[in-house]
């Protein structure tokens, strides 16, 4: 099992910039695939990015390619999520996700953390 915990959301202007990390405790750590996923008010959770066990592959959704860069300290246990250029639309409360064969679908995925909210003022 691995709990996740997610840190450093907050309040940002439009077209600043946050890191997200999401902190994992548990073994085995780099043998966990770990998605950020969002969600905003009234709207159904949507995948953000993605990055694997051995950090060589990453995947990102259309909405935050070239915004977004996803990374993991498989040493530190953690995964981040640098989000630039944000925009009034990227407010949401982030999830990390954890699961050792998941990929980019959303209900694969057995470990979640709380959440952190960031939002973006115009």
């Amino acid at each position: 099992q691995v709990q996740l915990v997610e840190s450093g959301g907050g309040l940002v202007q439009a077209g600043g910039s946050l890191r997200l990390s999401c902190a994992a405790s548990g073994r085995a750590f780099s043998t966990y695939n770990i998605g950020w996923f969002r969600q905003a008010p009234g709207k159904e959770r949507e995948l953000v990015a993605i990055i694997s066990k051995n950090t060589v592959i990453t995947y990102y959704a259309n909405s935050v390619k070239g915004r977004f860069t996803i990374s993991r300290d498989n040493a530190k246990n953690t995964v981040y999520l640098q989000v630039n250029s944000l925009k009034p639309e990227d407010t949401a409360v982030y999830y990390c996700a954890a699961d050792r064969t998941a990929w980019n679908t959303r209900s694969d995925y057995n470990y979640w953390g709380q959440g952190t909210q960031v939002t973006v003022s115009s």
